[in-house]
């Protein structure tokens, strides 16, 4: 069975327990100081508090299990605070704002923008450089990739980036005969750091700018934390390249076959049909209408000629030869069954199962976290007539199955091992639903569209930076000019967008709106201050930090920001210290899910592709959440102040 994140969910959100916990006996130790206690006396639990402390128990609850993709999940908060609107204080337009709110629509234009100057190649074409520079040192290798990443990300969204660079760093770890393990967790973690650099590095950043200025009327600059984030990406590289280097494992072996990397070789089989076979007479739609175990029949061979999917309207003949893919007690119990004869001289290998003269390939596929793969089997998506290929494996982080693989259900992450077309392969690489691994084609290169869509980017920044547009305006405009000027196609342009963290940030604004309006984070705010009779207002600062990074590696970036960060200006308030300090602080800590594959979305990307153990990144990751939990904090004293 495949590892799933339930063990380590339980895990974080025990030790978040643990610590609310800790805030409540703090709550109850008449040691405070005069306001404080001032302040506890007005701000007693009411039915709205306790309302609103519900609605967050139960969205992290579901966010944590997902029963269904939590852009789903995030619509029933505008439902829920619109029906008890007595108890959430918001009204219907106030709970509908996040549809409409200027901070979503900039995280939309901001896909378009990262779309344009990905499909340019430029992404794709200065990677690859990187293999030429370092050679086989794998430290020199994760300096470059995270040097490049991290810059890469502070400009355009992070995401993009990562899943332009994976094909390219697994192929380096091939060339140089590194595990692309020790090279793929670097390239998430330097893109996370590197997305803090500056306001448009990832959607967490513009959403805090919109929250900080609804509620200190102070938002986010274009490099407004840029000093930050440099010091912060900085810290992260020097721990990647010392202790994280030693910590990071090297899962996957180098492998020259994709079929040896996914142990193919064990379930593929080339079987003769004789006369007496079951088989003979029926068609493969037939076949797979009575099949009783678990196989599937990948090829026909009939007078030399190769036949792939779809097979369903050819009949088997005498003399046919089936590729079959099975387990051998599966395959033993069908050739004694069914009358076959297996042909054990058949050798398993890239070249045996690939076939130029045909177009069929060998081709690793990444499902991103907004394919519409996600939650749904190969069956209910019909996917092999659909793409007219055929799914040989599947990998999850450290597990490998070729088993009942109709009946899989996809995560984020999830790695296919398909045996296609050439024209299949054309599709994949248009559909916005895949990421094809260990691919990089120098020919994607389009200089002409990249000075273009570097020279939008360019005024977008200007423009924000300078105050010549609201960001939102700017933002729209740059993804118009794109389309625009060809950057990226026109029919495109709506597909670049990921239309599941629309919905989730659209349900989870005016949640934040409403922990703030029903006094909800003065409550919270004035349970964490009681700490101040033992902790300093800095480690209360570290205090909102690891609260943060512990929402994040539970749920997600977007969700933990939008949840926190009234409750980090609250606290503030409380303290009489600067609330922008706060807000900078939990903007941090809501891109730093380092613990986690599953709180970021670079993490699930890279997990499956680097073979990963969910303990993984809880041992590489986890000294760096503590560091910063530490530094960034220390760090925002110094440049903003108390």
């Amino acid at each position: 069975m495949f590892l799933t994140k339930k063990k380590y969910s339980i895990i974080l959100f025990l030790m978040l327990i643990l610590l609310i916990f800790t805030l409540n006996i703090s709550a109850q130790n008449p040691q405070m100081n005069g306001p404080v206690e001032e302040f506890k006396v007005q701000k007693q639990l009411n039915s709205s508090i306790i309302f609103i402390l519900i609605v967050i128990a139960l969205l992290l609850v579901l966010f944590v299990w997902e029963p269904m993709p939590i852009s789903l999940l995030a619509l029933l908060v505008p439902i829920i605070l619109t029906i008890f609107n007595q108890y959430s204080k918001l009204s219907v337009e106030d709970s509908l704002s996040g549809f409409g709110n200027p901070a979503t629509i900039t995280v939309m234009a901001m896909f378009v923008f990262s779309a344009g100057i990905q499909r340019s190649g430029a992404v794709q074409l200065l990677g690859d450089r990187i293999s030429q520079i370092t050679g086989k040192n794998p430290k020199r290798q994760i300096a470059l990739i995270s040097i490049f990443t991290g810059s890469t990300s502070g400009i355009i969204n992070n995401t993009p980036v990562v899943a332009a660079l994976i094909p390219m760093v697994r192929e380096l770890g091939r060339k140089t005969n590194v595990s692309p393990s020790k090279l793929l967790i670097p390239l998430s973690y330097a893109a996370m750091l590197g997305g803090t650099v500056t306001l448009i590095g990832t959607s967490t950043n513009l959403l805090a700018s919109q929250v900080s200025e609804r509620m200190l009327g102070h938002p986010f600059s274009m490099f407004e934390f840029s000093l930050l984030g440099i010091i912060v990406l900085i810290i992260g590289i020097i721990y990647l390249l010392t202790v994280g280097f030693k910590l990071v494992p090297a899962r996957l072996e180098v492998e020259d076959d994709l079929t040896d990397e996914y142990e193919v070789r064990a379930y593929l089989t080339e079987v003769l049909v004789g006369e007496d076979c079951n088989f003979v007479g029926k068609s493969f739609e037939e076949i797979t209408e009575d099949k009783e175990l678990d196989y599937d029949i990948i090829r026909i061979i009939r007078n030399g000629k190769q036949f792939m999917e779809p097979l369903n309207a050819k009949t088997v003949r005498v003399g046919d030869h089936l590729i079959i893919r099975a387990r051998q007690d599966t395959l033993l119990e069908l050739t004694r069954s069914k009358g076959m004869k297996t042909l054990p001289e058949m050798v398993v290998d890239d070249d045996a199962i690939e076939q130029p003269l045909a177009g069929e390939t060998l081709v690793e596929v990444v499902v991103p976290a907004h394919s519409f793969l996600v939650n749904k089997t190969l069956k209910e998506i019909n996917f092999l007539e659909r793409y007219n290929c055929n799914v040989l494996a599947l990998r999850r982080g450290e597990e490998l199955t070729h088993q009942k693989m109709e009946d899989y259900r996809f995560q984020p992450g999830d790695l296919l091992l398909l045996l296609a077309t050439e024209k299949t392969l054309a599709r994949l690489r248009k559909n916005n639903n895949f990421i094809i691994d260990r691919e990089y084609d120098p020919n994607l290169f389009d200089q002409k569209k990249m000075y273009i869509s570097l020279a939008i980017l360019v005024f977008f920044i200007s423009t924000v930076s300078l105050g010549l547009l609201p960001v939102a305006i700017a933002a729209l405009s740059g993804a118009f000019l794109m389309a625009f000027s060809g950057c990226i196609n026109k029919n495109d342009f709506f597909d670049a967008i990921d239309w599941d963290v629309y919905f989730l940030l659209s349900g989870l604004i005016p949640m934040g709106m409403a922990i703030e309006r029903s006094g909800t984070a003065a409550y919270i705010a004035v349970n964490i201050n009681n700490l101040t009779s033992v902790l300093s207002p800095v480690f209360i600062l570290m205090v909102i930090y690891l609260l943060t990074s512990l929402l994040t590696n539970l749920i997600s970036n977007n969700a933990s920001v939008l949840l926190m960060l009234p409750i980090a200006v609250g606290t503030a308030e409380q303290l009489g210290i600067n609330p922008f300090a706060f807000v900078i602080t939990t903007t941090f800590a809501a891109s730093a899910a380092f613990a986690s594959p599953v709180g970021y979305q670079t993490n699930l990307m890279v997990y499956s592709s680097g073979g990963f153990k969910f303990r993984d990144f809880i041992i590489a990751g986890a000294p760096l959440q503590l560091m910063m939990t530490v530094i960034v904090p220390l760090l925002v004293r110094m440049i903003w102040g108390f």
